[in-house]
C-alpha cells in the first residue's frame, strides 16, 4: 500500500508538498499540484483518515441513533442521511436504540468514542442521561423526527396536525363518526402531538374522542394488535380505527382479520406514516405521509452548519394525507368528496 513518501518520491518534491496539495493548500503551484495528484493516481494511494482527523480533528463522520431500525420510516430516514452526507464527504455509523433510552446511552457514548463529529438523534422516550449530556456539553446534534422540549438543539421534522386535520375531514365525508386512535408512548413528542392533532380535528366537527378510543400503543404492531382487539370487544366500536404509527396499523390490520372482519366493510383503518407495503396490503391503506427522504437530507444539512460553527437551523416540513381503499371510499374518491357512507355490519 503506497505512502505519501511514495508519493512524494513519485511526485519529485516533499512531503510536506504532497500534503499541502492534498488539502488544498494555496501555496502549491498548479504545476506541483498536478504532479502529486497524478503520482497518486498512478500509486492508488489513500490517506489515512486516523491520520488525517488527529491533525484536522475532525473524523469526516457523523453519528446516527434511531429509535427503531425495524420501523420502515426509520429504514428511509437512515437511507436518506446516509446518502446526503456521503454527498457531503461525510460516512455515517448508525445505532439501533429500539426504543430503550439505555440502548440510546450505549450508543451516544460509542459514536462519541469513536470521534465522530456530529450526531443526529430521534429521542427514546424523553431521551437519555447520556444524549442530554452530550446535547448541553455542546456536541454537534440536530434531533430528527423526534425533539426534548427544552434542549437546544435543531430540530427536524414534519408537522403533520394539516393531514391529520385533512384525514377526519375526508372520514367525516364519508358518514363515519365513531372514530378511534391507536397512540404511541406518551413519553415522545410523536406519540403526544398525533393524539392532540386528532382530538383538536374531531372537535372541529363536534365529534367526541372518549378514553375507550384511545388506546395506548408502542410503536410496535403487537400494542396494534392488543389495541384493536380491545376496541372489538366494546359495545359499540368504533367505525374507523387510525394508528399513529405504520407498525401499529399493521397489527390492527391483523387483529380485525383474526376476528373474521373485513376492511372496510366491517371496520376502516387509518395510518400515519405511509409506507411501500400499505399499498400491497387488502385493501390497501389510507395513510398520512411524511417527507421523509427530505427529512434526512435537512438533517444532514442543520448538522454540517452546526459542526462549522453556525448555529444550524431547526426545520418543519408539512405531512399529506394519502387517500386509499381501507375507510370505505370508492376509486376515485378524493379526501374531501362525499360519497354515501358503505353499509358495515357491527362487528
Amino acid at each position: 500500500m503506497a505512502s505519501i513518501k511514495d508519493v512524494a518520491a513519485e511526485a519529485g518534491v516533499s512531503v510536506a508538498t504532497v500534503s499541502r496539495a492534498l488539502n488544498g493548500h494555496p501555496s502549491v503551484s498548479p504545476a506541483a499540484r498536478a504532479r502529486v495528484l497524478a503520482a497518486v493516481e498512478t500509486l492508488g494511494y489513500r490517506p489515512n483518515a486516523v491520520a488525517r482527523s488527529l491533525r484536522t480533528d475532525q473524523t469526516r463522520t457523523l453519528g446516527l441513533v434511531i429509535s427503531d431500525v425495524m420501523n420502515p420510516y426509520f429504514t428511509e430516514l437512515a437511507r436518506s442521511v446516509e446518502e446526503e452526507a456521503r454527498a457531503l464527504g461525510y460516512s455515517v455509523i448508525i445505532g439501533n436504540a429500539d426504543e430503550r433510552p439505555d440502548l440510546q446511552d450505549h450508543h451516544v457514548t460509542t459514536l462519541l468514542d469513536r470521534r465522530i463529529d456530529g450526531l443526529l438523534v430521534s429521542p427514546t422516550d424523553g431521551g437519555s442521561p447520556r444524549m442530554l449530556e452530550a446535547a448541553r456539553a455542546g456536541t454537534p446534534m440536530v434531533f430528527v423526527d423526534r425533539w426534548i422540549p427544552g434542549v437546544d438543539v435543531p430540530v427536524v421534522r414534519s408537522d403533520g396536525r394539516a393531514a391529520v386535520r385533512d384525514l377526519v375531514a375526508h372520514l367525516h365525508g364519508l358518514g363515519h363518526r365513531r372514530l378511534a386512535i391507536i397512540a404511541g408512548p406518551a413519553a415522545t413528542t410523536t406519540g403526544r402531538e398525533r393524539v392532540d392533532a386528532f382530538r383538536e380535528a374531531l372537535a372541529a366537527y363536534g365529534l367526541p374522542l372518549p378514553d375507550a378510543y384511545i388506546g395506548q400503543g408502542d410503536f410496535q404492531a403487537g400494542s396494534g394488535r392488543r389495541v384493536t382487539e380491545g376496541f372489538l370487544d366494546l359495545p359499540e366500536p368504533p367505525e374507523v380505527v387510525f394508528a399513529a404509527d405504520n407498525l401499529m396499523a399493521l397489527g390492527a390490520l391483523d387483529a380485525v382479520r383474526a376476528r373474521g372482519l373485513r376492511v372496510p366493510e366491517d371496520i376502516g383503518l387509518a395510518a400515519f406514516d405511509d409506507i411501500p407495503w400499505f399499498l400491497h396490503t387488502g385493501p390497501p391503506v389510507t395513510a398520512i405521509a411524511q417527507p421523509t427522504r427530505d427529512l434526512g437530507r435537512a438533517a444532514v444539512r442543520a448538522l454540517v452548519e452546526r459542526i462549522a460553527g453556525r448555529a444550524g437551523a431547526s426545520v418543519t416540513l408539512p405531512a399529506r394525507l394519502v387517500v386509499r381503499r381501507s375507510c370505505g371510499e370508492p376509486d376515485g374518491t378524493t379526501p374531501h368528496q362525499s360519497p354515501s357512507p358503505v353499509r358495515r355490519s357491527t362487528p
